[in-house]
């Protein structure tokens, strides 16, 4: 772990380099040691997506953040791959651009500082992913400091939102991938519902045995493409009962380059 200078940032930040895919190819990532880093709902939801159209090509990542899950999305694609980002929040959106150069990934990868609801893109995707905010502001305290302020809230729209923007840029057979918590499934279910979207496949994450579901992985397509049931896949389990990584988390961790599992747990 070492500090790098970001110049959007507050001079008092201290930020740090983690890894974010392993293995001689591994990309990394900087995140504020006390801003909103990244974790297993966006480890998996990048994972997730690889699972669901391998090979994809065009991506888009909505409301990317410091860049997580649409960098791991594109690790797992082919080289000629490239990624558009869409993040509004500042903090992030520097974190975006210095992630991207870090990895030397400016010519696959195009960052648009913007709200996503107001981006008409040109072009389109053939994988879509996003990790939507989770929380409603009436549902709790808002954080003061802006960056996790809007990665957890509902400050720039919510899942119905980004369930628009997705259908509004897939291609023809393309997939919307994203997660939200599971105590909220209907409302994610009724967004894509209501962007005309299906939902083809689903899967719980748990993250330790014994514990309820803490959030679930959605793979979506254009109602227009054919019917195609929905799929309720097994759950993921992250940890059992004594706190060590699953053989399926292994696997999961393996497919990004990882070892071991070192992710900070959700």
């Amino acid at each position: 772990m070492h500090n790098v200078g970001v110049t959007a940032l507050h001079p008092d930040d201290e930020l740090t380099v983690d890894a974010l895919t392993g293995g001689p190819t591994g990309w990394s990532i900087t995140q504020r040691r006390r801003g909103h880093r990244h974790s297993t709902d966006d480890l998996l939801t990048g994972w997730y997506a690889g699972e669901v159209l391998p090979g994809a090509r065009r991506l888009l990542d909505l409301g990317t953040g410091i860049g997580s899950v649409g960098l791991i999305a594109l690790w797992r694609s082919p080289p000629d791959a490239t990624l558009v980002a869409i993040e509004a929040q500042e903090i992030s959106f520097a974190l975006l651009e210095a992630n991207i150069a870090r990895n030397g990934l400016a010519t696959r990868v195009r960052p648009i500082h913007a709200d996503l609801r107001d981006v008409r893109l040109d072009e389109k995707f053939e994988l879509v992913t996003g990790s939507p905010p989770y929380w409603d502001v009436s549902w709790g305290v808002v954080p003061a400091d802006s960056q996790k302020a809007h990665a957890r809230f509902e400050l720039r729209g919510d899942v119905r939102d980004y369930a628009h923007a997705a259908r509004a840029a897939l291609a023809d057979n393309g997939r919307f991938v994203f997660c939200f918590p599971t105590v909220q499934r209907a409302r994610a279910e009724a967004a894509c519902t209501a962007a005309d979207l299906a939902i083809t496949r689903s899967r719980d994450v748990i993250p330790r045995a014994g514990a309820a579901p803490l959030f679930t992985l959605f793979a979506a397509r254009r109602a227009e493409d054919g019917d195609e049931p929905h799929v309720r896949e097994p759950d993921h389990l992250v940890r059992d009962a004594t706190g060590a990584p699953t053989p399926a988390h292994l696997a999961a961790r393996a497919a990004l380059g990882f070892a071991e599992s070192r992710e900070r747990p959700a």
